[in-house]
């Protein structure tokens, strides 16, 4: 199958990017062919965000969107920001926080159902989605440059023969491939290995957040009251913050991040979690309330220094497959979509003077450098590498008075970057560590790894190749248990990983079935033995309105 576009990701930025392009050939009078793959059931399905949306993006994709029945229709109506101790509460009056911390103007509710408009929006424009479709393969011309993707075989059994059901998968050939497949995407990585696009460039860094949904007591709901909180749970080694947004219908939206830098092996960042819910300023807005919905999710917070060059022969990074998070705002929506605009321009006006693909659109960097994007992450680069450098105390103060300077047009005199290092180098050995003793769930208002699981609605065919490969077999046991006590068992939010005996041996069992496709084993396996791919077409989670 031949477009002029192919895109790998529904989300903000693939739909954006489809959208913006059907906007530009109907004004420009020229048809153009646009396909966007979506490895979720349905739109929407693998999407998982907080989520306080700043519309800037959309007011300049759709300016008509609030009168187009637009889901988005919650406003932020009350900033609050807490400093968490194990009992109280500090609030830290908003007036001093930084301007561009703020969230006036911004929208709070289910960035799902925002991404299942958008596809109407570009289905009606021309644009084909096929959802249940992965992005498997990157495929390359004579000359190197990517010329599209596969799709992943469907039908095939666990030890890789065919079964009665099996479907071989697409080859999707594109003048131009757009890779919007989210924080730490599989095909992206391939490409940014494939052309060395980080090289000179900071390691992308990461954060776990994990979400849940609830329905709360109509007479505790406070609509569009917004609270981000700082420290209690997380310990002296760890960073990270709570969120809690009063959105649409009594519903509360509640999640945890934790940075996975952190050095602990002991650390489990669902039971931080859960923990998070037991403070006694949090508690009582669940009491009386019901959980609906659960996920969990890798999130960029590397920042300006660790997006990679953005630009490969036949196509470009847009969206968290680049990683635009503003990561002291924690939103990252906004520049995804604007990204995907940019990019949209870049090909448009490429293949309008009859190019048949393959060329670097190197003008889509320049024009992200030089769009509002790159304003919006250079006054917050160095917010979140100075917890990791300074811990939350210092590192807290730091960013404060870096991010002021940025507000008030002095950031010229914060001349200089703060550097990374993977997420992957930064555990100690479980000598050097302690255990966190964490309280068992009380079935109320904290719960199990696999209750929760079972409300993200995750499903996998068990007979089907495992997606979660190990490049060894030996190092689970002889380096991860050996000298970390198997933090694969804590550190996944899904109990996907567990430590079995066999014959009075130990042994990893992977649960793959039980994969909410976070990415978080990507991330953090000490020695990066653990390579995430893509399972069959629309498996995986189904969040409803996440």
């Amino acid at each position: 199958m031949t477009y002029d576009v192919a895109i790998v990701g529904a989300g903000p930025a693939g739909l954006a990017a489809g959208i913006h392009l059907k906007q530009l050939a109907k004004d420009a009078g020229k048809d153009i062919s646009v396909c966007i793959l979506e490895k979720g059931s349905e739109v929407g399905a693998h999407i998982l965000s907080g989520a306080v949306i700043d519309p800037k993006a959309l007011d300049e994709l759709i300016p008509d969107w609030r009168e187009k029945d637009c889901p988005l229709s919650q406003k932020v109506s009350e900033n609050n920001h807490w400093i968490l101790t194990s009992d109280e509460k500090i609030e830290f009056p908003h007036i001093l926080l930084p301007p561009l911390m703020s969230n006036k103007g911004a929208y709070t509710g289910s960035l799902g159902k925002l991404c299942r408009w958008l596809a109407e929006q570009a289905e009606a424009l021309g644009v084909e989605i096929f959802p249940g479709f992965t992005g498997s393969e990157i495929l390359y011309d004579e000359e190197g440059a990517v010329k599209g993707v596969a799709t992943g075989d469907m039908g095939l059994a666990k030890d890789g023969s065919q079964k009665s059901s099996y479907q071989q998968g697409v080859e999707i050939h594109a003048k131009y491939t757009f890779l919007a497949e989210g924080a730490r995407g599989s095909l992206s990585g391939q490409v940014i290995e494939h052309y060395n696009l980080r090289d000179g460039h900071e390691p992308q860094t990461y954060g776990l957040g994990i979400k849940e949904l609830w329905e709360i007591d109509p007479s505790k709901h406070k609509p569009g009251c917004v609270i981000h909180t700082q420290g209690w749970p997380l310990s002296r080694g760890s960073t990270g913050g709570g969120f809690i947004y009063h959105q649409e219908k009594n519903q509360l939206a509640i999640g945890f991040v934790v940075a996975l830098d952190y050095s602990n092996p002991y650390l489990s960042p669902f039971e931080e979690m859960q923990r998070f819910k037991t403070h006694p300023a949090i508690r009582p807005m669940l009491e009386g309330g019901r959980r609906l919905s659960y996920g969990a999710r890798v999130i960029n917070e590397g920042g300006l220094q660790a997006i990679p060059t953005l630009s490969f022969p036949g196509g470009v990074l847009i969206g968290c497959s680049a990683g635009f998070v503003n990561v002291p705002r924690i939103k990252g929506s906004h520049n995804a979509m604007k990204s995907g605009m940019v990019a949209a321009q870049s090909a448009f006006a490429t293949i309008a003077t009859v190019d048949k693909g393959g060329k670097t659109l190197a003008d889509y960097e320049d024009n992200v450098k030089t769009s509002w994007i790159w304003k919006d992450l250079k006054q917050v680069r160095n917010a979140a590498p100075a917890m990791a450098k300074l811990g939350s105390f210092f590192g807290t103060i730091y960013s404060g008075i870096d991010l002021w300077l940025n507000s008030i047009g002095l950031g010229f005199l914060i001349f200089w970057t703060f550097g990374h290092r993977p997420d992957h180098k930064s555990l100690k050995t479980k000598k050097a560590s302690r255990k966190i003793p964490y309280p068992k769930p009380d079935g109320v208002t904290t719960f199990d790894r696999l209750s929760s699981v079972f409300l993200s609605n995750t499903n996998h065919g068990e007979d089907q190749p495992v997606h979660l490969r190990l490049k060894s077999d030996d190092i689970p046991i002889t380096v991860n248990h050996a000298l970390y006590d198997a933090p694969e068992q804590r550190y996944c939010p899904a109990g996907v990983y567990e430590i079995v005996e066999d014959e009075g041996k130990p042994k990893l069992q992977i649960n793959a079935q039980n994969c909410l496709h976070c990415k978080t084993c990507d991330v953090k396996d000490p020695k990066q033995n653990i390579v995430w791919t893509t399972p069959e077409g629309g498996d995986g989670p189904n969040y409803p309105n996440m």
